[in-house]
């Protein structure tokens, strides 16, 4: 992980509150229709150490105009190390 990720991640409220927010909503919105039924066993696998398919759904969904803006506004939204 990154400095920052793990600043995020040590911060149990800003967690939740990006867990909560709109975009993120939106990116898992997004996530689901390029993954199909793929998603869950995707992410699955990225938490047993193997992010690639996750990684591809990402880059799939950040080809589109709608997913690289939800993406832009979550990175612009995480605290700051």
């Amino acid at each position: 992980n990154t400095p920052q990720a793990e600043a995020v991640l040590k911060n149990k409220d800003a967690v939740m509150g990006l867990m909560r927010s709109p975009d993120t909503q939106k990116l898992l919105e997004l996530l689901n229709q390029k993954g199909g039924g793929g998603l869950k066993s995707a992410a699955d696998a990225a938490m047993k150490g193997d992010p690639s398919s996750l990684m591809g759904l990402l880059e799939g969904v950040m080809k589109s105009q709608e997913g690289s803006a939800v993406v832009e506004r979550i990175q612009k939204s995480i605290p700051k190390t």
